[in-house]
């Protein structure tokens, strides 16, 4: 696992990467990184996991960063002081917000959501950002019908109809998405609004008719749970 952590400030970039080393066992790489151009030099040339980015780098902002990252495949966890770009952060799609000044157990916190598998995030992401030739382009959430898992990327099924890729798993969108998204198979997450009934088809197969007449697969595990929840 390779982590890179994005810190101005010598004395708290070794005390994140002593946190970071004591909750995951030491059985990680990290990089280290103080300014926006060593940041994304860094990102272009290493294949990372997780991301801690401060807001603040020797007067540069770090959003620079943020705007440029947010479609990779790895999530990141904001640590900064600048409590009040919070929700610019969350609604960019980032798995956490960590203000300053912190201790192990916060820190520790963001890392059990990062490791949590499908927790949804506490505040509700508004964009996701898909990659599109030499800029970012971002997806407001309230436009997605559902997401479909595409061997290393997503697809975002809008509801004008578009398709969109997206670099991040089916398990760190399922993070990030808020409440109204329920993963309904193992390669689907539906927006739940979108839910007309639930089909039970030959050979015990369940599908999800859509409002606008899609039949999406249902997990066999996730049957129980939909169908409850449609009662």
């Amino acid at each position: 696992m390779k982590i890179l952590i994005i810190e101005d400030e010598a004395r708290i970039a070794k005390r994140i990467e002593r946190m970071t080393r004591d909750f995951f066992d030491k059985e990680v790489q990290i990089l280290l990184s103080d300014s926006v151009e060593n940041a994304l030099n860094t990102i272009e040339k290493q294949s990372i996991d997780l991301l801690l980015l401060d807001l603040n780098l020797n007067g540069e902002d770090g959003f620079e960063v943020l705007q440029m990252v947010v479609a990779k495949s790895f999530q990141t966890i904001i640590i900064s002081a600048y409590t009040d770009k919070a929700i610019m952060a969350f609604n960019y799609g980032v798995l956490d917000f960590v203000p300053k000044p912190f201790d192990a157990n916060r820190l520790a916190q963001a890392f059990t959501r990062y490791i949590t598998p499908a927790r949804k995030s506490e505040q509700d992401t508004q964009f996701l950002a898909v990659k599109k030739t030499k800029t970012i382009k971002l997806i407001p959430v309230k436009d997605i019908r559902y997401i479909k898992g595409a061997g290393i990327y997503t697809e975002l099924h809008l509801f004008d109809g578009r398709i969109e890729l997206h670099d991040k798993s089916m398990e760190s969108l399922e993070k990030l998405l808020p409440a109204e998204f329920e993963r309904i198979h193992k390669s689907y997450i539906l927006c739940w609004r979108e839910t007309d009934k639930l089909i039970v088809a030959t050979g015990g197969k369940y599908n999800i008719l859509l409002k606008n007449g899609e039949l999406l697969p249902v997990g066999r595990s996730k049957y129980k749970q939909i169908k409850h929840k449609l009662i």
